[in-house]
């Protein structure tokens, strides 16, 4: 989740400075590439400061206290939602239905030659036209990257203390975010691609640029101020809980100490400057697609995890104290107990282990051999469908276990089926993600097992809290001996 914010800090700043370069043709970009250009793989053409500057300029108006920057970010969101409703009702005024249903030939003779990559005259970069450019494929593609758009309802949940009624107004209020931010992002990507064809949309500013196209230039500043308001606002919003995350971790002692530091406004200041810290030197190395992939990865993967923690909870055993030794048996697992039991919790934790590999190895084989399985070859058809049997099997048998009968105030229903169908289509979006985007993300991963196993574990509250209960565990053993040789 922390880790899901900083990139989410790094890309909506790199994304702000572009909004900004725009209007002032393109300076920053120019002289930054001409004085402190980077040509190493998988790094950003240019370090980009002025990001990384406004990242460090937000984290201290962080710090200095919550008060002032909520006024901030009320004024931003006012200004954003104005600009919001110009764009989609001028997108809709000045668009043509046509661009979304442009023929291939245009799009082939649209677009300067050197910039085609061509495979037996067809276009692959721009797509091959239509309501569908790249496809289904392509859809999904475009889905895993965008899946950063919907990021954020979580924290409706961790409002549930400060709710009247939690049960009814947290789902409730899940849903209808979900729903403002669908219909945010529909209305301008539908006006955006009416104004312009999608193949000559600006990749750092689109919305300015496609105000210029259709003629509306005056609007193109009015939309830039929007933008930069909006991004503004995200920014302000993505950093906000990312210095809390870390003083609770700090607290917790999986992260340094100085961390939990509180200034006199009741302010995590050391925890606010740190989080902004590492968030502007990632704006620094990384360009804006590989910052919003690996927030999209991260925040999919982190939604898969409780996809998963679901079914270990739910099949979990009711009986905590009594540890019975009970063999693993064929009859035991196709004709459990009434009662979960650590049998038949240890059962669904293989049978989990078992489903999210063969979700993982279905796929990759759907997102590689879909050329195969739309011209029907026979090998493709074979091992989909014996991948698809075992992964139903896996599921009926998981679905057999006894659940626990406890009871919360909102519980997920359809399991496993519903857990496993986000699993599946969670990992098909992470597939469709480019292989840097997974080095990237196992890299950060990497670092953040690293400071869990050399200094969290070893300073967690927790270990110390069970190592006292060991402890005094051990004494009363000691002491009830020491009672009964006396005796």
């Amino acid at each position: 989740r922390h880790q899901n914010e900083q990139t989410g800090t790094s890309s909506v700043a790199k994304a702000w400075t572009g909004a900004l370069d725009d209007l002032i043709d393109n300076v920053i970009a120019k002289t930054l590439e001409e004085h402190t250009s980077m040509d190493s793989p998988g790094l950003a053409s240019y370090p980009d400061f002025f990001a990384a500057v406004l990242i460090m300029l937000l984290a201290g108006i962080l710090a200095f206290g919550v008060r002032e920057s909520s006024i901030l970010n009320t004024i931003f969101t006012v200004v954003n939602v104005a600009v919001l409703l110009f764009i989609i009702i001028s997108g809709f005024i000045k668009g043509d239905i046509n661009n979304w249903n442009i023929s291939r030939k245009l799009v082939n003779v649209s677009q300067p030659i050197q910039n085609l990559t061509t495979v037996l005259n067809e276009t692959i970069e721009f797509g091959y036209g239509g309501f569908f450019p790249f496809g289904f494929e392509g859809m999904l593609a475009g889905a895993a990257t965008c899946f950063y758009a919907f990021v954020g309802f979580d924290c409706i949940a961790t409002t549930g203390e400060e709710v009247r009624n939690p049960q009814k107004s947290i789902p409730l209020g899940i849903v209808t975010s979900l729903l403002i931010c669908f219909l945010a992002y529909f209305g301008v990507s539908a006006a955006l691609t009416l104004m312009m064809p999608y193949y000559q949309l600006d990749t750092e500013s689109p919305l300015p640029v496609a105000f210029e196209y259709v003629g509306w230039e005056p609007a193109k500043y009015v939309v830039a101020v929007g933008s930069l308001c909006a991004l503004s606002t995200s920014l302000l919003g993505v950093m906000f809980p990312m210095p809390r995350v870390m003083f609770a971790m700090a607290r917790d002692g999986l992260l340094f100490k100085p961390l939990c530091y509180m200034s006199s406004r009741q302010s995590p200041v050391l925890a606010t400057l740190t989080a902004g810290a590492v968030a502007a030197f990632m704006v620094l190395l990384l360009d804006l697609k590989a910052l919003v992939d690996m927030s999209s990865i991260g925040t999919i993967f982190a939604y898969s995890l409780v996809a998963v923690c679901i079914l270990v909870l739910r099949y979990k055993e009711e009986t905590h104290f009594v540890h019975r030794r009970e063999p693993f048996s064929i009859k035991g697992l196709l004709r459990p107990p009434d009662r979960p039991t650590t049998r038949t919790s240890k059962n669904v934790n293989i049978l989990t282990v078992v489903m999210l590999v063969l979700v993982l190895v279905l796929s990759v084989l759907l997102s590689e051999a879909v050329d195969s399985l739309c011209r029907k070859e026979v090998w493709s058809v074979l091992v989909i469908s014996v991948l698809l049997l075992m992964l139903v099997s896996t599921v009926i048998i998981i679905w057999r276990q006894p659940q626990s009968s406890t009871q919360a105030s909102f519980m997920v229903p359809g399991v496993p089926a519903v857990p496993v169908l986000s699993i599946f289509i969670n990992t098909y979006l992470m597939v469709q993600l480019g292989a840097e985007t997974w080095i990237s993300y196992c890299v950060w991963m990497a670092v953040g097992l690293i400071i869990y196993f050399s200094y969290g574990i070893h300073h967690s509250v927790q270990k110390q809290r069970l190592q006292r209960t060991h402890t005094q565990l051990e004494i009363v053993h000691v002491n009830t001996v020491t009672v009964s040789s006396a005796a």
